[in-house]
């Protein structure tokens, strides 16, 4: 044994019927008067919060959003997509949230396939989302303004960034099916009954990459995203409820950020200081203005802070708790971030399909450098056998299953997917790893083909499917590039077709204009054929093997 106490962890959790909107509800009864979000040197009381989630409920209501329906949320983190959430999961409908970097075919294949009735955009992204949504049958699109929820004179500020700096298309779309946030909340008044949502309801479909090459819905119900939180509630011991303060940096479009940051800490009563777009030196400058002590993050973000110059100069010994996923942690990133902070920077593991999450280290108790961490409460876990399909002893290789409360209800529309990965309850997570003898795993491979960049997933079949579009290309492979900075980088290998003299600033010019721009390739190399089983699959690692990848 390890000699870590294991026993003050909670094996289990109490599953209330209940759906994922009572837990600010309930943090806006217990405190009213604290603060609920921090946005741009602007604060907001739990109380006027929810308020304004009253105020939008309404309106989506009076654009025909009722219980089942789904609403597209395309936004950076900021008070208004967090009040947009917030509301639709009171009115009982399904979210499906977009991220902010998806080019035009990206944004309308996920509207197409969630069904979206009504969607709620920020201004930044109304250009891009307005090109996508004709094709679509979304009804309505509430654009809002970012700028509004922030304190003067960023909010005057910002759009002068943006527009000059940044050199983004401001342009607001007109026409009968856009409107803007502000009319609309203007008119809607503030008494809103929440509607009648069992724990099976859905309430999410997030969207996440695929054997196919186009992305999927994962169905994940009200109990699905109530037990994850819970979960994650659970092992924060030490933590104190409506007095802890959070570096909401991971954005809530992502489910790493939507359940760890968002759901968690409104289930906490926590302070939330929002940030729509994640820099080192704000951050530090942030957590030392208002003593945060919970920054839930990627690993790159971590060592962005860890990079800076004379940290020193902020005073970060508020934080407690960090907690890392979405890529592994490496050892020297941990150790110098605990040195700066002094606080406890740990390693999870989730996924998508999960809610996302499924392990944990201990916050108190002591972890294990390397491992992801103990299945946490209420959550199975098993090895099979890499070989013999038996479940695996201590220390055997193989895939790693979970089950628990918070694993998905299926792909949407995709029972024969589902299957695939979901057998007699057991979600089947497609990483390979073991189980060490006190129940902590440890990760060896990735048996889905993926790149984890900057800690964002970028699913290599589906960037494989936009470039075999292209002229000239006659077969393609995508792999990752190991980097000190972002853990991996995109590499297209491509084989072009007879005649063709398509360069890498070709492909990187397509991959821009058809996909978003973390998934753009980082370097190109050209082959003459890749080297493929006698069936025709590519054989990737032979091409880390011609290309020197490690």
């Amino acid at each position: 044994m390890s000699g870590i106490d294991l026993s003050i962890l909670p094996k289990t959790i109490d599953l209330p019927d209940k759906p994922l909107g009572h837990f600010f509800e309930e943090s806006a009864a217990k405190y009213p008067d604290r603060t609920a979000m921090i946005f741009m040197k602007k604060e907001y009381s739990y109380a006027e919060t929810d308020r304004q989630v009253r105020k939008f409920m309404n309106v989506l209501r009076a654009n025909g959003v009722n219980k089942g329906d789904v609403v597209a949320l395309m936004s950076p983190n900021c008070p208004q997509a967090i009040i947009t959430y917030q509301a639709a999961m009171r009115v009982g409908a399904i979210v499906t949230q977009l991220s902010p970097l998806y080019v035009v075919n990206e944004v309308e294949h996920q509207l197409k396939d969630a069904g979206a009735k009504v969607a709620v955009v920020a201004n930044l992204m109304s250009p891009v989302f307005s090109k996508a949504v004709e094709k679509t049958d979304v009804g309505k699109v509430i654009i809002f303004n970012m700028q509004d929820y922030m304190a003067w004179p960023i909010s005057w500020l910002a759009p002068l960034k943006w527009r000059f700096k940044e050199k983004r298309d401001m342009t607001i779309p007109t026409g009968a099916k856009y409107l803007m946030w502000d009319e609309q909340m203007d008119q809607a008044p503030e008494k809103a009954e929440n509607a009648q949502i069992d724990a099976e309801d859905l309430a999410l479909y997030q969207y996440t990459g695929g054997t196919t090459g186009t992305s999927k819905g994962v169905e994940l119900t009200h109990k699905n995203l109530v037990a994850n939180t819970l979960q994650g509630k659970g092992w924060f011991i030490g933590a104190e409820e409506g007095k802890e303060t959070m570096i909401l940096a991971l954005p809530i479009f992502h489910v790493f950020g939507m359940t760890v940051g968002m759901n968690l800490g409104f289930s906490m009563g926590m302070r939330l200081i929002v940030i729509p777009k994640f820099e080192a030196a704000e951050a530090m400058a942030l957590i030392q203005k208002h003593k945060a002590t919970f920054f839930p993050g990627v690993p790159l973000m971590y060592q962005k802070i860890n990079d800076t110059p004379d940290t020193t100069k902020y005073d970060m010994s508020t934080i407690k708790f960090c907690l890392s996923g979405a890529a592994p942690l490496p050892r020297i990133t941990k150790e110098r971030f605990e040195a700066i902070t002094g606080g406890k920077l740990v390693e999870g593991y989730g996924l998508t399909e999960a809610s996302p999450c499924t392990h944990c280290n201990p916050l108190i108790g002591g972890d294990k450098v390397g491992s992801i961490g103990l299945a946490l409460p209420s959550t199975e876990q098993k090895v099979l056998h890499a070989e013999t399909g038996e479940v695996a002893k201590p220390g055997e290789t193989g895939e790693l299953l979970i089950r628990g409360p918070q694993v998905m209800r299926g792909y949407k529309g995709k029972p024969e997917e589902t299957a695939k990965v979901i057998i007699d309850g057991w979600l089947y997570t497609g990483d390979m790893g073991y189980i060490d003898e006190d129940g902590f795993v440890f990760l060896v491979d990735r048996k889905k083909e993926m790149v984890i960049t900057g800690g964002l997933n970028v699913y290599c079949t589906e960037v494989e499917a936009v470039l075999r579009k292209m002229k000239g290309v006659a077969d393609v492979a995508i792999i990752g590039e190991p980097d000190p900075t972002y853990g991996e980088n995109v590499v297209a290998v491509i084989v072009r077709a007879e005649g063709s003299s398509i360069s890498e600033k070709d492909i990187v010019a397509y991959s821009k204009e058809n996909m978003g721009a973390y998934k753009v390739p980082k370097k190109v190399v050209f082959l003459e054929e890749l080297p493929k089983t006698i069936i025709g699959k590519v054989l990737k690692r032979e091409i880390k093997k011609i290309l020197q990848v490690k």
